[in-house]
C-alpha cells in the first residue's frame, strides 16, 4: 500500500484475500459463528469450527466443505480440559493460526431471588474464562502467523448487555460480557508488541436459537429499542467481523469494542 501511486491499478480481490489463512471459530456451528465460518470458507481460508455437540459440528463442517475447507473440532469449552483438548487437537494439525474468533457463549436469565450459583459458574466459565485461556494457549500459533504488516487477529464476541444495564435478569451474562470488553482492551495492550490485534463486537439481540425461545412481549420490547428497526441478523455481525478480520482494513485497529446493535446502546 505504501508504494501505491495515483493511477496505479489495484487488484482489490487480491488486496482483501484471506486465501491460505487459517482460522479457529468457537461456537461455529450456528448463528454468528456459522455466518463468519461460511464467509471465511468461501473466501479461501481453512476454517476450524468447534461446538459442544459433535454430530452438529461434524454436519456443519461437512456442509461447508462442499465450498471450501472446513474442519470439525468438537469440544466443550466450558471446562479447561475442553480448552486444552481443542488446543492440542488444533496444534496436531496446524503450526500457524491467523484468526481466532471467540464466539462460543450461553445465557442464563432468572430473578435475583432464585438466581443459582450454577447460573453464574456456567456462564462465566464459558463466556469469559474459556475465552481467556483459549487465547492464552493459542498464542504460539498466533505468533508464528503474525507479522507487523499483517498481524494475527483475535476477535471476541461481546454484547450490548455488557455496555448498558439490560432490562432482563441475566446477571451473569451481562457481567461476563462487560468483562469480555475490558479483557479485550487488556489483551490488545499486552499482545500489540507481538503483532496480534484484539478487538470485540458488541451485538444487540440477534435472530438465533437463543432469542427464538424468548417470550413475544420481551422480543417486542427489545426490538422497540432499535433505532433502525427490527432485530439484527447473524449476517450483520459477520459483516462487521469481516471488517475487523480483513488483512487490510483493520491492520492498525486494536482494543476496539465495535457496536453492531442498530443504535440500541444509545436508546
Amino acid at each position: 500500500m505504501g508504494n501505491t501511486r495515483m493511477g496505479d491499478v489495484i487488484d482489490v480481490p487480491s488486496l482483501f484475500s484471506i486465501r491460505g489463512k487459517t482460522a479457529v471459530i468457537t461456537g461455529g456451528s450456528r448463528g454468528i459463528g456459522l455466518m463468519i465460518a461460511r464467509g471465511y470458507v468461501e473466501a479461501g481460508a481453512t476454517v476450524y469450527i468447534t461446538s459442544r455437540t459433535a454430530d452438529v459440528c461434524d454436519a456443519v463442517a461437512d456442509e461447508l466443505s462442499m465450498i471450501g475447507r472446513c474442519v470439525s473440532l468438537p469440544h466443550d469449552l466450558s471446562t479447561l480440559d475442553g480448552v486444552t483438548a481443542l488446543v492440542q487437537d488444533f496444534s496436531d494439525r496446524e503450526e500457524r493460526l491467523h484468526i481466532l474468533v471467540n464466539n462460543a457463549g450461553a445465557a442464563w436469565g432468572e430473578p435475583i431471588e432464585t438466581f443459582p450459583e450454577k447460573g453464574f459458574d456456567k456462564i462465566t466459565d464459558l463466556n469469559l474464562k474459556s475465552l481467556f485461556f483459549l487465547t492464552r494457549d493459542l498464542l504460539p500459533p498466533l505468533e508464528r502467523a503474525a507479522t507487523p504488516e499483517d498481524p494475527a487477529r483475535v476477535l471476541n464476541i461481546g454484547s450490548i448487555d455488557g455496555l448498558r444495564v439490560p432490562f432482563v435478569p441475566n446477571y451473569s451474562y451481562a457481567a461476563a460480557k462487560a468483562a469480555v470488553h475490558h479483557l479485550t482492551k487488556m489483551l490488545a495492550v499486552h499482545l500489540g508488541g507481538r503483532a496480534i490485534t484484539v478487538n470485540a463486537i458488541a451485538p444487540g439481540p440477534v435472530k438465533s436459537d437463543m432469542t427464538s425461545t424468548m417470550p413475544r412481549e420481551l422480543l417486542e420490547a427489545i426490538t422497540a429499542k432499535s433505532l433502525l428497526g427490527g432485530m439484527s441478523l447473524p449476517e450483520d455481525i459477520a459483516e462487521a467481523a469481516g471488517f475487523l478480520l480483513s488483512p487490510v482494513t483493520a491492520r492498525h485497529i486494536t482494543g476496539l469494542v465495535l457496536d453492531v446493535n442498530a443504535g440500541q446502546f444509545m436508546n
